[in-house]
């Protein structure tokens, strides 16, 4: 099969849809089929390259890691496009991409998908936390609605979410296929290197976060954990690795909550590199966003054997299982700062707890996931296509 991934986001920008994105192109590769990418060009290239055409693009407003990637400029390699006979478009983004994929699929006769990878309803309410939520929430049901009803298939991480889909309206076929987790996560991460390459005493207790420094992760409760874990467990360290548009935010609610001493923003971490150190040089995984369509990291942080804290929200319910991995804690701070106190104090609890969790992760192999996903690809090439 020959399939075009549409999206505007990619390495080298790095988040979650990149790295769904790149799981899916390298899996779908190795099973035999062609991939070709189509994402905006950010000054400078990723570490492979393969398959993908850059598209001009320029800066977006107030979001400096983004690009908006020119419509018009795809338009005019139609064709070239149209020479490749791709099989099926699957859309990744819902911004330029969207409207792209739609395009080509109605232009080329082909279908088109697409991954619900963001859940908008709250992402909207922290970016403009000054209109009411109810009128966010509505503008990302009718936004969310049309543009899933616009396609020939949708595909979401997790059963939660496919409900709320469904409570917006959208009869699109829809299935649920998460992003599955590489074999390179299971290899080891060296925790004493990490340690001793960051200043950080092999001793010190340390609690993690990977991900995006966006609003919507819910950073700041986790800020007031450690304000109250410091109190019990004062050498506390807090490591965020990561960066994103609350990073300045952050900063100043660590200074404002007297914690510096406990708080370390590590920054991006290459996940063929150094990520799975990261993770393993920590003694426990901590997790508290509302807002995940699926929740990736909390299945990196299992394979490296590091037990997990998480609050089971959204698309994280499909992910977490009471003691699997994972202490499912409440959003709340006595609740959260205590299991992790706990899980601090009992050194084997925390390696049960581990190895419980990689055996958890082992469960979510991309191989099976993208075989899913062609199966997918096959039912919605049957369908009649959307007009």
């Amino acid at each position: 099969m020959k399939i075009l991934f549409i999206s505007d986001v990619y390495f080298p920008r790095i988040n979650g849809v990149s790295t769904s994105i790149e799981t899916y192109h390298r899996n779908l590769r190795l099973l035999g089929h062609i991939v070709h990418i189509i994402a905006p060009d950010y000054l400078k290239l990723s570490a492979d390259e393969t398959d993908i055409m850059r598209v001009p693009s320029r800066s977006v407003p107030f979001d400096p890691e983004d690009r908006l990637m020119s419509f018009k400029w795809v338009m005019n390699h139609l064709e070239k496009l149209s020479s490749e006979n791709y099989d099926i478009i699957h859309i990744q983004t819902p911004f330029v991409a969207h409207y792209l994929g739609v395009r080509l699929s109605r232009v080329l006769a082909i279908p088109c998908v697409e991954t619900y990878h963001t859940f908008f309803e709250e992402y909207l309410h922290h970016y403009i936390p000054f209109v009411p939520k109810t009128v966010t929430r509505f503008v990302a049901n009718r936004f969310s609605r049309h543009q899933g009803n616009s396609l020939d298939g949708m595909v979401v991480p997790s059963n939660p979410m496919l409900k709320v889909l469904k409570s917006y309206g959208i009869t699109t076929h829809t299935e649920v296929i998460p992003t599955g987790i590489e074999p390179e996560s299971f290899v080891p991460g060296d925790r004493a290197a990490f340690r001793a390459k960051h200043g950080i005493p092999q001793d010190r207790p340390v609690i993690l976060f990977v991900g995006r420094v966006a609003h919507e992760k819910n950073i700041g409760f986790l800020l007031e954990v450690v304000d109250r874990i410091r109190h019990e467990i004062p050498n506390i360290l807090f490591l965020i690795a990561g960066e994103g548009p609350a990073l300045k935010s952050l900063g100043q609610e660590v200074r404002d909550l007297r914690i510096s001493e406990n708080v370390a923003f590590v920054g991006y971490f290459d996940r063929h590199k150094e990520l799975n150190s990261c993770y393993r040089a920590a003694d426990v995984f901590v997790f508290s966003s509302r807002t995940e369509t699926q929740g990736l990291v909390l299945l990196e942080a299992m394979a490296q054997g590091v037990p997990v804290v998480s609050i089971a929200e959204l698309g994280t319910r499909d992910v977490l299982r009471e003691g699997e991995g994972v202490w499912i804690a409440q959003e709340d701070l006595t609740d959260f700062s205590g299991k992790v106190v706990t899980m601090l104090g009992d050194e084997q609890a925390r390696k049960a707890l581990g190895a419980s969790g990689r055996e958890h992760a082992n469960e979510w192999s991309s191989s099976a996931q993208a075989k899913r996903m062609l199966s997918f690809y096959n039912r919605v090439r049957k369908l009649p296509q959307t007009i």
